[in-house]
């Protein structure tokens, strides 16, 4: 492949061939794809992009794979100008990236499953897995599914249920794992070592990986081929957040925009905090901490990208905030109630993190800002039990409803 020159290693500079592996040999630093910039600006342009499928697949010139034979309607999901929230939080500028909607299971993972598992074909694996908070489980399940793929997807044993629910319906094997999701990992490391599966964010996880970058370039090309002034994005591992810069650095290197790359906010919930806590305290590592938080999505105790994602923050002038467990479900519902958006728990820590930042007064109230929302409310449904009003129950009654429920919305 002409536009990858290869992998390297993000901490010594090692370089490895394209293949399965995510790890350096020498110094066990992650790996990374590295591209052929000067090439693919000879072959990629607007107008061959905006031509190409709607979907992530018409940013191929700057993804690793060269013939995509999975997720092939995933991505390309709206970025809604969110005027309700915006006037409340005193924002003009204010959009939504709402990977809600992505297809096929309504999370921004189907973005960056359909780029590792259509690598894993390319490399000749029969077999997807992956260790998930619920989400990627979904995502592997229905797309390994989809593409003939066998399956095994493995899960912290609490998670919510309809997560669950969300992967078992693809029939894959399902291995629930009683501990969090880093003891998850562990054990999916170890398995990954001893069996030629495609484990995506293990073997597969350089390209993987490179799936997030596609939000940076939908939001570019959605805002007429501009670069936001600031975004905000929830923080689990890390990955999501660090490639989201990297996707903005990459279209301005190879000439599709003209903008400086946007200051990155970080999202994270006060009961799994470990990148911001570094972030504040100054520090270039991570402290591994036990996770206690609604938001399972993104609760993870020792995340693997967190030392680059508060280096990202760093860079780009941006900040961290975290969100208590009744933050997250008030910007739930916050967000529901201004731009008729459901969102699961990452959302909600997302839009409470805004809102803090908001009145903190770091956007400019003309400064375009851009928040992500990772993934579908329907699928964390049991976090807003208690928090929500009741429904007004009448007799099949005129008169009752115009004393139970119209005298009741009057008196508000």
């Amino acid at each position: 492949m002409a536009k990858i020159k290869g992998l390297a290693c993000k901490e010594c500079g090692r370089e490895y061939p394209v293949e399965p592996i995510h790890v350096c040999e020498f110094c066990f630093g992650p790996l990374e794809v590295v591209y052929d910039y000067e090439d693919i600006k000879k072959n990629i342009s607007r107008e061959k992009i905006e031509n190409g499928p709607k979907s992530l697949w018409r940013y191929i010139d700057l993804l690793p794979v060269e013939n995509p034979t999975v997720g092939l309607s995933a991505g390309f999901t709206p970025l809604i100008k969110a005027e309700n929230l915006g006037k409340e939080l005193g924002l003009n500028n204010l959009y939504i990236k709402d990977d809600s909607v992505n297809h096929p299971t309504l999370s921004f993972k189907d973005r960056v499953v359909a780029v590792a598992l259509s690598k894993a074909k390319e490399f000749g694996f029969d077999t997807a897995a992956c260790a998930s908070t619920g989400n990627l489980a979904n995502s592997v399940s229905a797309l390994a599914a989809s593409s003939g793929m066998k399956c095994y997807v493995f899960i912290p044993a609490n998670l919510e249920t309809n997560k669950i629910i969300g992967s078992l319906v693809f029939d894959p094997v399902v291995v629930a794992v009683d501990g969090n999701y880093d003891d998850v990992n562990r054990l999916s490391s170890e398995i990954a070592n001893e069996f030629g599966w495609a484990f995506v964010n293990i073997n597969v996880r350089p390209y993987y990986s490179e799936g997030s970058k596609t939000l940076a370039f939908e939001v570019a090309e959605q805002l007429g081929w501009k670069a936001p002034d600031a975004v905000v994005a929830p923080l689990a591992s890390g990955s999501l957040y660090t490639k989201i810069w990297k996707g903005f650095n990459e279209l301005k290197t190879v000439g599709l925009i003209n903008d400086n790359p946007p200051r990155m906010y970080g999202a994270q919930a006060a009961g799994c905090s470990p990148i911001y806590q570094a972030f504040k305290e100054g520090r270039d590592w991570i402290k591994p901490v036990k996770p206690d938080t609604i938001a399972k999505s993104i609760a993870i105790g020792n995340p693997a990208d967190g030392p680059y994602a508060v280096k990202v923050a760093k860079e780009s002038n941006g900040d961290m905030e975290i969100a208590t467990n009744e933050e997250i479900i008030e910007g739930i519902k916050l967000l529901a109630k201004t731009e008729g958006i459901f969102t699961e728990t990452a959302g909600g820590t997302t839009i409470a993190v805004l809102k803090k930042f908001a009145e903190k007064g770091v956007f400019d109230p003309d400064e375009v800002v851009v928040a992500y929302i990772t993934g579908n409310g329907y699928k964390t449904m049991e976090v807003l039990e208690g928090h929500l009003k009741s429904p007004i129950h009448i007799k099949p009654s005129l008169h009752e409803f115009k004393e139970k429920v119209i005298g009741q919305v009057v008196k508000g």
